[in-house]
């Protein structure tokens, strides 16, 4: 995608350096800062402190960072994908990226490893791009088909109709390779020319909507607006609201999806009024051995301080950390929750529109295993 004009993925390996760099993500929105991670320990210390995060670029991260491990020293292949999985625990992307290069380099020699790894974390990183981008190919049908009918339903002559979208946190190319997959639909559409308009929910406690999607949307050209977290039920109720479009870090078998906290919330108040709620996701984010998400997927719980402190520039734009909670107490942070399959409209993949049912997911599955 494009930053300040010029196009750039989030994350990517210069040859003649031999260097990994990524966008320092939790700078943003304030600061464009590119980092170099030269060893595990730095791709383990920018995937916890969520200096690159989302769940496909997490899987990305990783495969590199075995590389840089089997560079410094080879034969420490099981050490290395031991300690990358240990991370972050609810993304699957990370366990199935780990798994391909694992499986992929465990019988060849130790001095061949390395560049191995290399060569699928690369191509991990390709097949990622093009992934994202057919995600946004089959969700713009969606969106097409929900202009057409707001066209057709829309009777003030004075007012020209917009397709409203609500999200919530980033999933979009900040969080994958390039593209993104929640808003790489709706990038699809405003390059079609599509009058598009996004509500970013703020999501709290990291602000991932306020910081990262809302950058990326006005880095596009695509109009937005931000939004408290809890604002959303109130604009569907008011038909400010025409679908929902979230990400998925982890996607059962049975069609339940795991994303950030408050996407359950946001699910209830689209079935409440009758507005479709799709998730968008690679297939590399289902986990097809897990069928029920809220009592099988693990939900990572992270430091209190994300939420009783914030972040942000004062009058003098020095970036300062306030609290905003009284001293001593006790803080929950869930990081993310489940939101069950019934109040899934459809899951949006690379390989097409699937419902979120057992039996959808099957066919999905069909697909990616050929018999």
């Amino acid at each position: 995608m494009k930053i300040n004009g010029k196009l750039i993925q989030s994350i990517w390996f210069d040859e003649t350096a031999q260097e990994l760099s990524i966008i320092d993500q939790t700078l943003l929105p304030h600061q464009f800062s590119k980092l170099t991670l030269e060893s595990l320990d730095a791709v383990c210390h920018a995937i916890i402190s969520m200096q690159v995060r989302g769940a496909p670029l997490i899987g990305i991260t990783a495969a590199f960072g075995v590389y840089l491990a089997l560079r410094d020293q080879p034969g420490q292949l099981d050490n290395s994908c031991q300690r990358l999985l240990q991370t972050r625990p609810t993304a699957v992307n990370l366990h199935w990226a780990l798994r391909r290069v694992h499986s992929s380099i465990v019988k060849l020699d130790s001095n061949e490893q390395a560049q191995a790894a290399l060569a699928i974390a690369r191509q991990l990183l390709a097949e990622d791009a093009a992934s994202c981008s057919a995600i946004g190919d089959h969700g713009l049908q969606v969106l097409e088909r929900i202009w057409q009918q707001k066209q057709q339903t829309h009777t003030d002559p004075e007012q020209s109709p917009v397709l409203n979208v609500l999200t919530h946190c980033n999933a979009g190319w900040l969080a994958t390779a390039d593209w993104g997959t929640a808003l790489s639909p709706i990038y699809k559409a405003h390059m079609q020319g599509i009058p598009i308009h996004v509500w970013v929910d703020e999501t709290r406690p990291r602000n991932q909507g306020a910081a990262l999607t809302a950058w990326e949307l006005k880095q596009q050209g695509v109009a937005h607006t931000v939004i408290v977290d809890n604002a959303g039920g109130h604009l569907m109720q008011h038909g400010l609201v025409d679908v929902c479009l979230v990400g998925s870090d982890r996607t059962t078998a049975s069609g339940d999806v795991c994303n950030k906290i408050g996407t359950y919330l946001k699910a209830l108040a689209a079935h409440d009024n009758n507005i479709p709620f799709y998730a968008a996701l690679p297939v590399s984010t289902v986990d097809f051995a897990l069928h029920d998400g809220v009592r099988e997927i693990p939900i990572e719980q992270r430091h209190g301080e994300e939420v009783s402190h914030l972040a942000g520039l004062d009058a003098e734009g020095v970036l300062r950390q306030i609290r905003v909670t009284p001293v001593g107490t006790r803080v929950s942070n869930f990081g993310f929750d489940v939101t069950p399959a019934r109040l899934i409209t459809g899951l949006i993949t690379e390989l097409g529109i699937f419902p979120a049912t057992a039996s959808g997911l099957q066919a999905l599955q069909k697909l990616v295993v050929k018999p």
